[in-house]
C-alpha cells in the first residue's frame, strides 16, 4: 500500500536562485504585478502631476501639455514621454483591476484556488488590452 500510495507535495521556502525557475500561479503573478504598478504610479507620481496640471491650467497650457507629445520636452523625446505615459496607463489599469478584483474576493468570500486563477485571468485580459488600445491611440495608429 505505501509503496502505490502518491507522493504527497512538499512546500517550502524558495531561495533567490530558485526565482528563475520556480512555477508562481497566476494570481501570485497577478499579486506581483500588483505590486509593481502600485509603485509605479507611487513613483510617477510628479509626472502625472504635471501632465494634469499642464493640462487644465489654461489653454495655452494645454497647447503646450501637447506640443510635448509631439516634439518632446527639455532634450527628452516624444516618444519616450509617449512610452512613459504608457507605462502609467498600464500601471493605472491592471492597479485599478487587481484592486477591484480584491474588493469583490472580500465581498463574496471567494478564496478558492479556481476562484482565484479565473479572477487572475479576468484582471489579464481587462488589463493588458486597454492598455494596448490607449497606447496605439496615444502613437496615433488610430
Amino acid at each position: 500500500m505505501a509503496e502505490t500510495a502518491k507522493q504527497r507535495p512538499v512546500y517550502r521556502n524558495i531561495h533567490i536562485t530558485d526565482i528563475v525557475t520556480y512555477r508562481l500561479p497566476l494570481a501570485g503573478i497577478v499579486s506581483i504585478l500588483h505590486r509593481i504598478s502600485g509603485a509605479v504610479l507611487f513613483l510617477l507620481l510628479p509626472f502625472v502631476i504635471w501632465m494634469f496640471d499642464t493640462s487644465v491650467t489654461s489653454e495655452i497650457s494645454f497647447e503646450r501639455f501637447t506640443s510635448v507629445f509631439a516634439s518632446g520636452c527639455g532634450g527628452v523625446p516624444a516618444w519616450f514621454i509617449k512610452l512613459v505615459t504608457v507605462g502609467i496607463m498600464w500601471s493605472y489599469l491592471q492597479h485599478f483591476a487587481v484592486g477591484v478584483r480584491h474588493l469583490w474576493m472580500d465581498a463574496t468570500h471567494s478564496v478558492s484556488k479556481e476562484q482565484g486563477k479565473s479572477s487572475a485571468v479576468v484582471t489579464l485580459v481587462i488589463a493588458l488590452p486597454l492598455t494596448a488600445l490607449f497606447a496605439a491611440r496615444l502613437f496615433g495608429l488610430y
